[in-house]
């Protein structure tokens, strides 16, 4: 087997492997359970109850979770925005970067409070490490303890019973970041330390090179900010160049580590749900069909990307390592192309390549991975948006058989069905229409001042794009796309930094992610009121392969008649020319 493929397997199976035991490890942190944790956290968790006056037994409705989540979700956005408008001259700025402008203040707040980390700035330049640590990593713990924790609320809501009680948002919230993100975290840092990752808070260093120039060297404290990146799936770089960069990612391994952490919890989490509500055959069915979803989105990207680029090829120039444009030596065409559809599957958004120098079919399965959004997804959400789908396919599965469709014994009616429809729905309503306003200043070439300024101080639309065509239309696409996805990843030809661009993708940030939340908590709220109904012979086997395989074709409809319109004009028609 080629080593590189041989590589991209292990990382794969190792993951799985150490998924499973995680996700029971979870389900018994959040039912209560007792875990090797307890001795360490036990402790620090009541300090933060009693400081906080919460009691953390005192079980909420799904209204009442839904309320303390916003309810701390705008309590962060001030939080971030006062430290990135005001960075000046806060303490940890050693490299005196400056403050932020409004804008971009507002989309980078945004960005890391819902789990995306787009990121319209360069991290070395554009951030202190005030900010880096107390604005953008601590968000990144609680964007991802959120997503975890609404998710469990879910778990307590299909549980076989009928209860308005879905557990403590709080306690899950506490949990999730002290017992689960932070040891790992821990382990995490502490194997990129050994490998070169710098963990320091000194500033810009000089360094000698062979050649005898000197160089102006950015470093901080960047092992535990990638821990918490990867793992969170945040993706927000320490640096610009993400994990292209030798400081967040120095070699192969580093690379490894990288990739399983995160994939690792949106298994875990698929897992966790089975143990948790004792349905482990269904967990596994749900985990299959994702995983199909993923494989048939990586392996044509990797066969993209290893044969090379047709254009070079043309010219008669060897492409030993495959389309190496815009990739890392010390990773290769395989390992990159499959980081490339990993980090669009499952929303972390971090980059160890240029997206925007991959293959056209790589670029259009990077895109259906964010566009799809529920093939693992995201920590704790990509667990919420599979579950819409899984009530789209109850209710067709039901039609189909002329029986009342019913989801682990509680009948799905029509307002579950409106939330679902309306979720689903938003979903591609958000990226089309917003990259059609895009495409229409672009192509009137729309002068309208500051509202289209970028750092360089053009004012034109024209300027946002780095290609011309159908890679211009695929940059916006993605943009988006990536926005809706809480994803984070761009295709970098953009310029994306001006006001236009950094309060749009807000605008998609804040909806993208708070509704798909709200939606699936507030059905599965609403299920869990209900009476429990014992399976018998005329209920919808949903732990069968054949309801997967049900699922599955739900998903491919709705995003090929959703999306393929605009896939036509961006990375299949720069396929077909290509060709």
């Amino acid at each position: 087997m080629n080593p590189q493929i041989l590589g991209v397997v292990v990382m794969f199976v190792a993951t799985l492997l150490l998924a499973v035991p995680l996700g029971k490890y979870i389900a018994k942190v959040y039912s209560g359970g007792r875990t090797w944790t307890d001795v360490i956290f036990n402790p620090i968790e009541k300090l933060f109850y009693k400081v906080s006056r919460i009691d953390p037994v005192r079980e909420m409705n799904w209204k009442q979770s839904l309320v303390a989540l916003l309810t701390l979700n705008l309590i962060w956005f001030l939080w971030a925005m006062f430290c990135l408008l005001n960075q000046s001259w806060l303490p940890m700025n050693p490299d005196h970067n400056p403050n932020m402008t409004p804008d971009l203040a507002f989309n980078t707040a945004v960005s890391f409070l819902v789990n995306c980390n787009l990121q319209d700035y360069s991290g070395e330049t554009g951030l202190s490490y005030f900010s880096q640590v107390f604005g953008l990593m601590f968000l990144q713990f609680a964007s991802a303890g959120t997503g975890m924790a609404a998710a469990a609320v879910v778990f307590n809501a299909l549980k076989d019973r009928t209860t308005d009680k879905l557990g403590n948002f709080y306690d899950f919230f506490l949990k999730s970041c002290t017992r689960i993100l932070l040891p790992i975290c821990i382990l995490i840092a502490t194997i990129h330390l050994f490998e070169g990752t710098p963990m320091t808070f000194k500033g810009i260093d000089n360094v000698m090179s062979v050649q005898g120039d000197t160089m102006h060297v950015s470093r901080g404290p960047v092992a535990a900010f990638v821990a918490i990146k990867h793992l969170g799936t945040n993706g927000g770089g320490f640096f610009g160049a993400n994990s292209a960069h030798p400081f967040e990612n120095p070699n192969y391994l580093s690379n490894i580590v990288q990739m399983v952490a995160q994939i690792l919890i949106p298994f875990a989490m698929v897992f966790a749900f089975g143990f948790y509500c004792n349905k482990r055959r269904l967990a596994w069915v749900f985990w299959g069909v994702m995983t199909v979803g993923f494989l048939i989105l990586v392996i044509p990207a990797i066969q993209a990307e290893v044969h090379g680029n047709p254009y070079i090829a043309k010219m008669g120039i060897s492409q030993p390592g495959g389309n190496m444009e815009g990739k890392e030596v010390r990773f290769g065409a395989t390992a990159s192309a499959f980081w490339s559809i990993a980090t669009t599957v499952i929303s972390t958004g971090s980059v160890n390549g240029m997206h925007d120098s991959f293959m056209p079919v790589s670029g259009m399965n990077m895109l259906l991975g964010m566009m799809i959004n529920s093939f693992y997804g995201g920590v704790g959400v990509g667990f919420l948006n599979f579950f819409i789908y899984v009530i789209l396919a109850v209710f067709i599965g039901g039609l189909m058989v002329g029986r009342t469709p019913e989801f682990l014994g509680k009948k799905i009616e029509a307002k579950e069905m409106k939330i679902a429809m309306i979720i689903a729905l938003f979903h591609p309503f958000l990226i089309l229409a917003f990259t059609a306003i895009a495409s229409y200043f672009t192509a009137h070439d729309t002068n309208m001042g500051w509202w289209f300024a970028d750092a360089a101080g053009k004012h034109n639309a024209s300027g946002w794009l780095n290609n011309p065509s159908y890679d211009g239309f695929s940059e916006m696409l993605y943009q988006y796309t990536s926005c809706s996805a809480n994803n984070g990843s761009g295709f970098e030809g953009l310029a994306d930094n001006n006001p236009f661009w950094n309060i749009t993708a807000g605008i998609v940030l804040l909806f993208s992610r708070f509704l798909p939340i709200i939606g699936p908590v507030a059905i599965a709220g609403l299920l869990a009121s209900k009476k429990f109904i014992p399976a018998g012979s005329g209920t919808l086997k949903t732990d069968t392969g054949t309801f997967g395989l049900l699922v599955f074709a739900v998903k491919v409809i709705i995003a090929a008649l959703a999306f393929f319109p605009a896939l036509a004009l961006g990375p299949i028609a720069e396929w077909m020319k290509m060709h």
